[in-house]
């Protein structure tokens, strides 16, 4: 701004209060001095003061100071708020800070972890290796010489995201099987939750087709050639059934009608499958089911909001009223909140998933409950998480809200949710949809240094083998089995009780395991061997 007065003109530069604030004595005072009429230097080493008459001078004088102020300011800014009026969320801690910086390229590793909990398992250098066969490689060219893209394949998807994810992955190895192009699958509408996200709205569509442009063929749409036809509808495919089994039962029909959909694809094809079709389902699950651009660009803000000061843990948290409901558990917040979860499951007995029959202290010490926010806690102090660590959890709404979490919050403050790491408006275009709201978890997920979840589960299985496909990131599986009987002995020594579960959890934290270990493991969860090799032995497929 500039003013004249007695044919002077004199120049005014606005510095803002917290610049002034950040300076400290000695520097304001030498800046007053500088800036103090003088007519006269009183000694010759003071000559330089005149120069404050010079416009220049103290233009760039001023700037020095503004440009010190303001990198020291930012320097102590809190990044994840940077207003001081916007608010957290009810779940945050007067603890929690966070700031933006960009994931490395070797997965978010540039962020040195220190601490015996940050160390990463040994890979022992197994990498993704999807060398299909040059007998697959030909068949594909084949069918595709020979018209297979006039027989259509639609497939209905249920359940969760990550439940739907595994459908799809099986829909795709099944249009493969039978020779068949397959339509978009459509994600049938949540009858939990209402979401009515179609696939382009959770994954990029186009990647998807691209990706899988040398295994099936995948279109948006039916033809106008096909439109009238009547699909042949299966409904009743049992569990896991072999390739040979699904050419037998459908191949003719389809041939004959041009068009078969298939519903409840949940577990229906085998997990024990010819080496080719196993590396199909990792390229499905780990290449082209990829998030469409708003989930990955939000869930990589998160993802870097989270890592700006260090390392952090990802937490799925298994706590949602249904999910006690369907295990045949009780939460445990108080009596209150377990006569709930009684009366809803007398009056809904078809939703407790298996073995009815069995008391809920019994199905606690087999595993079969997910862990409550206190036990998640004893676990992690057992494991030696710092106190300081970062978190972020992923999962519903915690039947009991904010109290379900307080023994998490009070050991652990530095406890973080996508609610609390947004700012206002960027959950705006997610909001009321399920999936795409577990989707933004499973990037910031994905990206932590370690991941546990407190119960079993299509996401911690998919985890597991995301993590395991990266080169063994850490993951903590819990031995439930194990370690409850050991949390509720009162008379154990704290020091004992946390050498036995350290000593529980030596080889569950996320090291290679091969599949072939236990039959009908999936191998989108271990990936080993079918669709990773030594790095030595490395043959990178075009994908």
């Amino acid at each position: 701004m500039a003013a004249t007065s007695k044919g002077r003109r004199v120049s005014y530069i606005a510095v803002p209060s917290e610049i002034i604030r950040s300076l400290s004595s000695t520097s304001l005072h030498s800046l007053l001095l500088l800036l103090s009429p003088t007519k006269k230097a009183s000694r010759p080493g003071h000559r330089f003061i005149a120069l404050g008459r010079s416009p220049n001078f103290l233009f760039s004088v001023l700037f020095f100071f503004a440009l010190v102020g303001m990198l020291r300011s930012w320097h102590h800014l809190d990044p994840l708020v940077p207003c001081p009026h916007l608010g957290r969320s009810s779940l945050s801690s007067p603890e929690l800070s966070d700031s933006t910086v960009a994931m490395s390229a070797d997965g978010g590793r540039g962020v040195e972890a220190r601490g015996e909990f940050w160390q990463q398992p040994d890979g022992l250098g197994y990498v993704p290796c999807l060398n299909f066969s040059e007998q697959y490689l030909a068949e594909g060219v084949a069918a595709t010489r020979a018209g297979r893209r006039n027989k259509y394949l639609l497939v209905v998807v249920s359940g969760g995201l990550n439940q739907q994810r595994n459908q799809i992955v099986d829909a795709v190895v099944i249009a493969r099987v039978l020779g068949a192009t397959l339509v978009v699958p459509i994600l049938q509408v949540n009858v939990i939750w209402g979401d009515e996200s179609e696939f382009s709205d959770v994954f990029d569509l186009e990647h998807f087709k691209s990706v899988l442009a040398d295994d099936v063929k995948v279109v948006s749409s039916l033809p106008s050639t096909h439109i009238m036809t009547r699909p042949v509808q299966e409904k009743a495919t049992p569990l896991r059934v072999s390739p040979a089994w699904i050419r037998s039962r459908y191949m003719k029909r389809l041939n004959r009608e041009g068009v078969l959909l298939l519903r409840g694809l949940d577990s229906r094809l085998s997990k024990d499958l010819p080496p080719d079709l196993q590396k199909l389902r990792c390229k499905v699950a780990f290449h082209a089911l990829r998030f469409s651009a708003p989930i990955r660009e939000l869930g990589n803000k998160l993802a870097m909001r989270m890592r700006s000061k260090g390392p952090y843990l990802a937490l799925h948290l298994r706590l949602e009223k249904d999910v006690w409901v369907r295990t045949g558990c009780l939460p445990g917040l108080s009596p209150e909140h377990d006569e709930i979860v009684r009366v809803e499951r007398k009056l809904k007995p078809e939703l407790l998933t298996g073995r009815s029959n069995m008391a809920y202290h019994d199905r606690k010490l087999a595993g079969l409950c997910p862990l409550n926010a206190a036990e998640v806690t004893r676990l992690l102090k057992a494991l030696e998480a710092p106190r300081d660590a970062r978190i972020y959890w992923a999962g519903g709404e915690p039947f009991g809200g904010r109290d379900a979490l307080l023994p998490l919050m009070r050991e652990f403050p530095n406890l973080h949710s996508k609610e609390n790491l947004t700012l206002p408006g960027e959950l705006g275009p997610f909001a009321n949809r399920s999936s795409l709201l577990a989707a933004i978890d499973d990037v910031v997920c994905e990206q932590s240094d370690v991941f546990m979840a407190s119960h079993g589960g299509n996401m911690g299985h998919l985890m597991r083998g995301q993590r395991a496909y990266a080169g063994h990131r850490k993951f903590i599986t819990p031995n439930k089995r194990q370690m409850l009987r050991h949390f509720m002995n009162a008379s154990l020594p704290a020091s004992e009780l946390n050498r036995i579960v350290k000593e529980l959890h030596r080889g569950s934290l996320g090291q290679p395991e091969l599949r072939a270990d236990k039959i009908g493991r999936d191998v989108t969860a271990y990936p080993l061997p079918e669709c990773m090799c030594e790095d030595g032995a490395r043959m990178r497929s075009m994908l």
